[in-house]
């Protein structure tokens, strides 16, 4: 018989449904299959909460009176990024943290435990979107943009909403071993890893626009006709500056050089031609590379996967000859 495991869920106001219900069904489902997991949703002060979808979700215990839990998951939600934690929200997850006995954020649940300090100095991971948001915020965390989730000692980070799924897998291996964590993937028709990480699902260029006025001219150029000549000389002259000073210019305020921001506006181009129902070719001709070949090296480079995979995976849902 499978000994107990106490797993409790912090939720609050505007928190994400899938980030409790996701993982919840995996446990559950393990459950079926000869698990013993017991779950508690946990909120501040025990008042039910409403959900990112309208629904109002009762608790079962206020943070203050919860049990040690054996492993404590942390809900997001789409404010947290854009405002500072609640502090008795983020009190509330330290002390449930500080009786844990390992402690996971579901997507922008990142956010919290950043507000506790329980990310200082360690690799973590959230929302694609929200991982330069992450990365400013807490500048001694490690943001790795790509994990679909990342392990640091007893500390779990996953990426957007559905990635808890990912997870919670992995946290059951951890506890069951493979064979139950196969037996409930393929109950719940999910990969018990996808392959890939999640740039996958990611538009590739996300900030705030730059400062310099020059910079911005080149990027609106760039954005504004990808298949233009975008060479480093051809930039510089358009702007009247040195090929060596605008590169400075890029690594400073985009991280980058202007190859390589060139590459992804002609990536993020091919694949919305790729999503629109353009084969490859016509993709990487209509975005800007110079061939299906140099396309070809690009997804590989970013995704992983050839445009034909891309294409098959992520412009329709129907399976062949389904």
């Amino acid at each position: 018989m499978a000994a107990t495991h106490h797993l409790g869920v912090l939720v609050f106001d505007g928190m994400k449904m899938l980030d409790v219900s996701g993982p919840a069904e995996v446990f559950a489902e393990a459950d079926r299959l000869g698990a013993d997991y017991r779950l508690s949703i946990v909120s501040v002060d025990g008042a039910p909460v409403r959900s990112s979808i309208g629904m109002v979700v009762p608790a079962d215990t206020d943070a203050a009176s919860a049990p040690a839990f054996d492993t404590l998951l942390v809900s997001g939600g789409d404010a947290l990024p854009e405002s500072a934690i609640d502090p008795s929200l983020a009190a509330a997850a330290a002390a449930l943290a500080a009786r844990a006995g390992r402690v996971a954020s579901i997507c922008t649940g990142a956010f919290i435990l950043g507000a506790t300090g329980l990310l200082d100095g360690r690799r973590a991971t959230t929302h694609w979107r929200h991982t330069a948001a992450l990365a400013r915020r807490h500048p001694s965390t490690r943001v790795e943009p790509d994990s679909i989730y990342v392990r640091d000692g007893g500390i779990y980070t996953s990426a957007g909403v559905t990635a808890g799924i990912d997870l919670a897998l992995a946290l059951l291996e951890e506890d069951h071993g493979p064979d139950l964590t196969r037996d409930v993937a393929r109950s719940l028709v999910v990969y018990m890893q996808r392959s890939g990480g999640q740039s996958q699902f990611s538009a590739s260029l996300r900030g705030p626009a730059p400062q310099t006025p020059v910079l911005r001219l080149v990027l609106d150029a760039v954005q504004a006709d990808p298949t233009a000549d975008h060479s480093l000389e051809a930039l510089a002259e358009r702007v009247r500056v040195s090929p060596r000073h605008l590169t400075r210019m890029f690594r400073a305020e985009l991280g980058t050089t202007p190859a390589k921001y060139v590459e992804l506006i002609r990536f993020d181009m091919a694949k919305a031609l790729l999503d629109s129902g353009h084969n490859a070719t016509e993709a990487a001709a209509g975005s800007g590379f110079p061939s299906y070949e140099s396309l070809r090296r690009a997804f590989a480079r970013h995704l992983g996967l050839s445009p034909t995979q891309y294409r098959h995976r992520f412009t329709t849902t129907t399976r062949t000859g389904a």
